[in-house]
């Protein structure tokens, strides 16, 4: 009973950030997840979640969506999905935690810094973040950072980069569930998850008009930085 109450706190609390920063869910949720469900399952469970809201906050802008930008990064990520999902099944649960841990808290620190790479630009920069979103989210849950370091090195706006970046939630988390395969929760703990999911998304955008949006998006990096660093201290005291 416990560990479904933690459960359905830790999606209401991604979903939460999610919608009050438009970025966050896998971040923040992952490496609890993760701790709470071991690594598979909570890597598919955030890939079903995440993938679900990109689905709803995309309905809202839909049209600025731009296929023609996006279709590098859709072709890169289909091509990396099965090695991350390999790479989860050979890994024994304390290097999962780690690598996974280790994904998240350096991606955390290069979204923070807003690292500028001249290789993140144009197609061949678009085909890298795409690869490399595409592993990273089969394998640790966490696509969207190497989105992110694309869309600041190209100079996108907030208006370009939020329905974009939904897009690609939706095809690589979509990638990721058919390689990764659905998690084995129960009916209870279903029901669990989209009620927080629902609950989370309505907190998140009634708290988004009040608060500011570097506050909020630094209390994200924050969250998911503490989780990260745990997973991989979790990691290291079980090797």
């Amino acid at each position: 009973m416990a560990g479904n109450v933690l459960l359905a706190g830790i999606v209401l609390l991604g979903s939460c950030v999610q919608w009050l920063t438009g970025m966050g869910f896998a971040l923040v949720a992952v490496p609890a997840l993760v701790l709470l469900l071991g690594p598979a399952e909570g890597v598919v469970l955030a890939n079903c979640a995440a993938g679900v809201i990109c689905c709803v906050g995309l309905a809202r802008g839909w049209r600025l969506v731009r296929p023609r930008a996006m279709l590098p990064f859709c072709l890169a990520a289909a091509c990396t999905v099965p090695a991350g999902t390999w790479m989860t099944h050979q890994l024994p649960e304390p290097w999962l935690l780690l690598v996974m841990g280790g994904l998240v808290t350096v991606a955390v620190l290069l979204v923070m810094r807003g690292a500028r790479v001249a290789a993140l630009r144009g197609t061949r920069g678009a085909l890298f973040a795409g690869a490399a979103g595409g592993f990273m989210n089969s394998a640790a849950g966490v696509g969207g950072p190497p989105f992110s370091l694309y869309a600041v090195n190209a100079g996108w706006t907030v208006r370009e980069f939020v329905p974009n970046a939904m897009f690609y939630g939706v095809i690589v988390n979509a990638f990721s569930v058919a390689s990764n395969g659905m998690p084995g929760l129960s009916g209870t703990q279903w029901a669990l998850v989209i009620a927080a999911m629902g609950a989370g998304g309505l907190i998140g955008r009634g708290l988004a008009s009040r608060t500011p949006e570097k506050r909020a998006r630094l209390l994200v990096l924050l969250l998911a930085l503490t989780g990260g660093i745990t997973a991989v201290g979790k990691g290291l005291w079980g090797l």
